[in-house]
């Protein structure tokens, strides 16, 4: 397991931050955003408009403005405007062969 300088030099820290959005799963909130850093498996995120009272526990952070790249995220720590994610992985889905019997 990889130790925390290890893990900082697979960071990659933006010199201008990159403007994204986040969005609620089901699509009913969206906020704009800035990617200052992001890893393998987080990110940290500045936001300038209120977050109060939005579920942050899981939402996707959308990078493109077609919406076409994106990770779903959960919320880890708020610290001031900023906010630590990390990302939520898919589970790989078992592919069955077809015509064979389970």
């Amino acid at each position: 397991m990889p130790n925390e300088k290890e893990r900082e030099a697979r960071r990659v820290v933006f010199e201008r931050p990159l403007t994204a959005q986040m969005m609620a799963i089901d699509g009913t909130w969206r906020r704009p955003c800035l990617v200052k850093d992001v890893s393998e498996n987080s990110a940290t995120l500045k936001v300038e408009t209120s977050i109060e009272g939005l579920a942050l526990t899981e939402f996707f952070l959308v990078l493109s403005s077609t919406g076409l790249a994106y990770r779903r995220c959960q919320l880890d720590r708020v610290n001031g405007d900023e906010l630590e994610v990390s990302f939520l992985h898919q589970k790989a889905k078992k592919k069955q062969a077809r015509g064979t019997p389970t």
